[in-house]
């Protein structure tokens, strides 16, 4: 695969960093990222992602968008209100770059069509809102051999970590958290509050890793950092990082 003039162009200032280049860049445009809940997270990585020249987006999210929403999640505008996130990032999506290949679902994932929503990516971006759903895409990225960049943010904190649980000696996330949050039991932004730029930190950071993760054997942009969790602290600020053992008995990747 080439990449075009006007595609040159466009990516002008990724390619002249060595640990990118043209070949890292090419490795982009025929990467196949999903992202899943387009929320305060899934939105500003979406945008980095899109902006990266990521060549193959597969967008999931079953909610609406709520005038509350636009305080950090700025994929979306007033115009939005009311309709679909999905259909609303693939028309941002459109009007940002219409050479992207995009697939969108407004059905709820779950642990039942998971692994039909997922097919064929390279990565999973997951932002949403529920230890359920993050464990069921969890388990089918372990199960269908996907890397998987989890974050989360509430008040002033955000997490993101990498897992590639399908590998012998790495953790995933159902390591991290355990099984006691199969349930859909999780504290919300509407209950706790949420700082909108730290949304925009977590996402953004989420797309770093990611595109890191997709650079893995073709550039000098560092190793994938699997099994780390990295804590971003708003208010200090700062950042730590933390190693996730990979759990002997976990029911989804112990046996890999």
């Amino acid at each position: 695969m080439s990449l075009s003039p006007a595609r040159l162009e466009r990516f002008a200032r990724h390619i002249v960093l060595p640990e990118v280049g043209g070949a890292g860049q090419v490795r982009l445009a025929q990467s196949h990222v999903a992202v899943i809940g387009l929320g305060g997270i899934g939105s500003p990585a979406l945008q980095y992602l899109a902006a990266a020249g990521i060549g193959q987006l597969s967008l999931v999210d079953h909610d609406v968008v709520d005038v509350s929403n636009l305080q950090r999640q700025t994929i979306f505008t007033t115009r939005d209100i009311g309709h679909g996130k999905a259909v609303s990032a693939r028309r941002w999506l459109a009007n940002f770059d219409d050479s992207l290949s995009v697939a969108v679902s407004d059905a709820q994932i779950t642990a039942d069509n998971a692994a039909r929503l997922l097919a064929g990516a390279d990565v999973v971006v997951d932002g949403t809102d529920n230890f359920a759903t993050r464990l069921a895409v969890s388990d089918v990225c372990v199960a269908a051999g996907i890397p998987l960049l989890s974050a989360a943010v509430g008040r002033f904190q955000g997490q993101v970590g990498a897992f590639a649980g399908h590998l012998p000696d790495q953790a995933c996330y159902r390591c991290y958290v355990g099984d006691a949050f199969d349930a859909e039991d999780c504290d919300t932004c509407a209950e706790d509050g949420m700082l909108g730029a730290m949304a925009g930190w977590a996402g953004s950071f989420a797309a770093l890793q990611a595109v890191r993760v997709l650079l893995q054997g073709v550039s000098a942009l560092g190793d994938p950092q699997w099994s780390r969790m990295h804590i971003l602290d708003g208010l200090a600020p700062g950042l730590r990082t933390i190693r996730i053992a990979k759990d002997p008995a976990c029911k989804a990747c112990a046996a890999l």
